[in-house]
């Protein structure tokens, strides 16, 4: 028996039905969509803000602590090598002068980078003159490490390693740091090489009479931001030395040599064997302490 076919009304009006429930179900596929787009751009406001939030606290979270006994960002050794003590300044500020020697007690300041070629022939060409010196009471020296070669080292950045491990030194065994100074400039690796490795380092550090805790500052890097801070503070003329001489407007290599505040000019010459003058460098520490024998 055949269905009754619906009247012409009842077509129309089955017509409506179905496009009324089309509409509801593409207002409830529309409404789906909102709630994900919404949800997702929630979620990616959310992630942005995760990740300013992150930024601001990396930007405004405090400032490291720099090493004990480089207030001066450098380490000052006076008679039988022994260091000024001195509290530790956050990385980033301003550096604080050692206090002043005595009048007839030369104040010699150097800042040396450990992969910096002529600062190693530097010390070699001045280190017993200068341990004389000390020796006697008749000089200071103040030794600022910084790192304006870590870019020159095959990618290590040994510069920068080889100043935080001077930093380590400098903090936890202060007496020993000019020993430290020394092995690491006995042991100076050619500009553009890869330089010593930080287990090396600590080794150095450790025959100069570092403990086996030495090691940790020195692999994680403990004063790295300082060294970067204080490497800055350097170039810029940021520095903290006494009587300071005011043509004095920053680091603008290595070694910079400072006597009594008044920077010192050897008269460098690249053709001898050894291109400082132990006897010129002897005259300028005179002529700054104001005596007539060092």
């Amino acid at each position: 028996m055949n269905a009754q076919r619906p009247t012409r009304n009842q077509a129309r009006e089955l017509a409506r039905e179905k496009a009324r429930e089309m509409r509801i179900a593409g207002s409830a596929r529309d409404k789906r969509k909102r709630i994900f787009v919404q949800l997702g751009l929630g979620l990616a406001a959310v992630a942005v803000i995760g990740s300013l939030a992150a930024v601001i606290l990396t930007q405004f979270q405090p400032a490291g602590p720099g090493p004990l006994n480089m207030q001066s960002d450098g380490i000052k050794i006076s008679s039988g090598d022994i260091a000024v003590p001195t509290q530790a300044l956050p990385s980033d500020a301003s550096p604080v002068a050692t206090p002043a020697n005595a009048p007839d007690v030369a104040d010699i300041t150097l800042f040396v980078d450990y992969l910096c070629p002529i600062c190693g022939q530097f010390e070699a060409a001045n280190a017993s003159a200068i341990d004389d010196l000390l020796a006697r009471g008749a000089a200071t020296v103040e030794i600022h490490p910084i790192a304006i070669l870590t870019n020159r080292s095959q990618g290590t950045q040994y510069s920068l390693r080889a100043a935080n491990a001077a930093a380590c030194m400098a903090n936890y065994y202060p007496n020993n740091f000019l020993t430290y100074h020394k092995s690491l400039y006995a042991n100076q690796p050619g500009e553009g090489t890869p330089g010593l490795t930080d287990e090396q380092l600590v080794g150095l550090a450790q025959q100069a009479g570092a403990g086996p805790d030495i090691a940790a500052c020195i692999n994680d890097q403990e004063f790295k931001d300082w060294v970067k801070a204080s490497t800055e503070r350097a170039i810029s003329g940021d520095v903290a030395i006494n009587n300071l001489d005011k043509k004095f407007h920053g680091v603008t290599g290595t070694p910079t040599i400072v006597i009594n505040g008044k920077q010192y000019n050897p008269s460098y010459d690249p053709t001898l064997a050894s291109p400082f003058n132990t006897e010129e460098f002897l005259r300028a520490v005179v002529t700054a302490a104001g005596t007539t024998q060092p």
